[in-house]
């Protein structure tokens, strides 16, 4: 199907969807302009003008009379004959806003290209952030697993150093009892030894007044026998 088919196509399909369900949202008819008035007859007042394409909301419907209460885009209300209401805006203006379309997407493929250009760039970027931002996840998650080993490692190096603090305070006492030991055993042996020195030094005071006396005797004992 070529571009002028396609182009007829959307054109009458949107003239048959003028003639769809109706809407809370109406459009004056195609004709140059139709009344607005004051009441629900040929003898109101009219109280505006409005123009082919006009939206309108309808605010109620009196098949009797048919007229339909509307109310303007400033607010302003009055009556219409509901005939001259379309579900849809007019064929006129509704192919020119088509026309205007179709001109727009037969100018837009090159804006499209950079539009598609300028969303891969930017595509790229996220993704190189998101590969920066991935590395440096990685590289926290890393440390924090480092820092819970050596956090680890150091409850652990704090228990040793504490039993080694008691294993050290428990042989400082035991030496410093040994010491005292050592000490006590020095301090009886020198008084041992003061006395053995003590008891031979009287020993020999002893035999040196002793030994002359025997001498004697013995002298008077062989002079005696003679």
């Amino acid at each position: 199907m070529d571009f002028k088919s396609t182009k007829s196509l959307l054109m009458i399909l949107l003239l048959l969807a003028a003639f769809g369900a109706q809407a809370e949202t109406r459009y004056v008819t195609d004709q140059a302009k139709i009344t607005m008035r004051s009441g629900e007859s040929a003898k109101h007042r009219i109280v505006r003008m409005l123009p082919s394409g006009t939206a309108v909301t309808v605010l109620s419907t009196n098949a009797g009379s048919g007229y339909s209460k509307i109310r303007l885009a400033d607010g302003k209300t009055g009556y219409v004959l509901t005939r001259q209401l379309l579900t849809q805006p007019v064929a006129r203006d509704r192919i020119v806003k088509l026309e205007a379309r179709i001109k727009e997407l037969e100018a837009s493929p090159g804006e499209l290209s950079s539009k598609l250009a300028k969303l891969s760039r930017e595509h790229d970027a996220l993704k190189q952030a998101h590969q920066a931002l991935q590395s440096e996840k990685d590289a926290i998650q890393s440390e924090l697993a480092e820092l819970k080993r050596t956090s680890a490692n150091a409850v652990q190096i704090a228990q040793e150093r504490k039993t080694l603090r008691k294993q050290v305070a428990t042989m400082s006492r035991d030496l410093a009892n040994q010491e005292q030991e050592i000490r006590e055993l020095k301090n009886n042996s020198t008084q041992r030894w003061f006395l053995i020195g003590g008891g031979v030094l009287l020993g020999g005071i002893l035999l040196g007044l002793v030994l002359p006396h025997l001498r004697v005797k013995k002298r008077k004992d062989s002079w005696g026998s003679l």
